[in-house]
């Protein structure tokens, strides 16, 4: 009976100690996704047959921000899901002083996507399906059979595996800003399109391509 007791109250102390261990392990630790970065810092909206994907305001080209009446471009492709072409018509925001300068290729075919910024800042952006720059705009291109259906409600749905053709390339360009802007901060802009209408999406400033508090720190040693 004694050797019986020992055995119940040793197995008792171990497991006690295992679930000391696990809580002290736990207390005040800093889990890996409290620290984690979204993969895309790109905005995905959606407004009838228009999808917006990957929308962001570039990461400064010179500094670590933009300063109040600095110009700030930005970075996104416009999907046309529809069976009839589409026009960029114009780009506002609250955060600017009148509105964007919008300039290159403008249309958006039927089952194609336009691209709005430089090829250079895909990666800033973090854009996972960048279309080649190596096509030609064309207004007479048909769209592909498998087309995807356009949504009837104007909200946000989530993006189709299918990768359009890119047809042109465009620019989109912020004037005047009111006020500096940060990477990881966000303002509102309103897209306005010929047929689909207007939408307004929330980008945000686009992270750099490599981090650059790393490299700052090296420098520093």
């Amino acid at each position: 009976m004694r050797l019986q007791n020992r055995r119940v109250f040793g197995a008792g102390v171990s497991a006690l100690g295992a679930a000391l261990v696990l809580a002290g392990c736990g207390a005040g630790q800093i889990t890996q996704t409290d620290t984690q970065q979204p993969a895309v810092n790109g905005t995905y909206a959606q407004v009838k047959t228009i999808v917006l994907r990957d929308a962001a305001v570039q990461y400064p080209a010179q500094g670590a921000a933009y300063s109040a009446g600095q110009s700030a471009p930005l970075t996104l492709t416009l999907v046309n899901q529809g069976p009839k072409d589409d026009k960029l018509v114009s780009v506002t925001s609250d955060a600017t002083d009148g509105p964007a300068t919008v300039s290159g290729s403008t249309a958006i075919v039927a089952g194609h996507s336009l691209v709005i910024g430089p090829s250079d800042a895909i990666e800033a952006t973090n854009q996972q399906d960048a279309p080649s720059s190596s096509s030609v705009p064309s207004s007479n291109t048909a769209p592909p059979s498998d087309t995807a259906p356009p949504s009837s409600t104007g909200e946000t749905a989530a993006p189709t595996s299918s990768a359009p053709t890119q047809v042109g390339v465009g620019s989109v360009v912020l004037q005047n800003l009111k006020q500096p802007l940060w990477p990881g901060q966000t303002i509102k802009v309103t897209f306005t399109f010929q047929n689909a209408g207007p939408v307004v999406v929330t980008l945000p400033v686009a992270a750099p391509a490599h981090d650059q508090a790393q490299g700052n720190a090296a420098a520093g040693h």
